[in-house]
């Protein structure tokens, strides 16, 4: 979301005009809702945690600043929202019943082979996310999926910058671990 547009609707919806939260809950809500079925690992949790979510933008609008980062807001509120979830419950994570994500269709220019391949990958990607410890998915599923930059990943975590940095760094390389990637020796350089 451009910035100056981002700007406009806090100060729309800090102003209480329900167009503004009609706009911010289309940009944002299917990359929370993403990230919540992900890191939940269950849709019916995250269905109610973005609806929390939602619930504590409208009833403490009046309270953001004037510059508020609507996405790494938004993505504290649910994250948090999910440990306290977590928290009330004493889950187990070993105990939460899989999730079969829905994956975006493929293209319609894609080949049945192509199909079946992305499909498999898909599976295998999300199959090793699942595998990954909590903290370590959190980091992939805000960076790589949400699509949020590592400086509001970390503002979204309350962790400093470079924190989040390193722990993205040591995620994406036990993803690479659980997918049976290896990688590449580098290379001898010639004398």
């Amino acid at each position: 979301m451009d910035r100056e547009i981002e700007l406009r609707l806090v100060a729309r919806l800090k102003a209480g005009d329900p167009a503004a939260f009609e706009a911010i809950y289309e940009a944002h809500r299917p990359r929370l809702f993403g990230f919540l079925v992900r890191l939940s690992r269950r849709r019916d949790v995250a269905e109610d945690l973005l609806e929390e979510t939602w619930l504590r933008l409208v009833t403490r609008a009046a309270t953001l600043t004037d510059d508020a980062r609507l996405a790494p807001w938004l993505f504290t509120v649910a994250r948090n929202l999910y440990f306290s979830w977590r928290r009330s419950r004493a889950v187990d994570e070993t105990r939460v019943t899989e999730l079969d994500p829905s994956w975006p269709a493929p293209d319609r220019g894609d080949s049945p082979f192509e199909a079946a391949a992305q499909a498999e990958l898909e599976r295998c990607v999300e199959a090793a996310l699942g595998r990954l410890p909590l903290r370590d998915r959190e980091v992939l599923l805000l960076v790589g999926v949400v699509g949020l930059t590592p400086s509001e990943a970390a503002a979204a975590c309350g962790l400093p910058a470079v924190t989040l940095r390193a722990r993205l760094h040591r995620a994406r390389e036990k993803l690479a671990a659980e997918m049976g990637v290896t990688r590449a020796e580098p290379r001898a350089k010639a004398g």
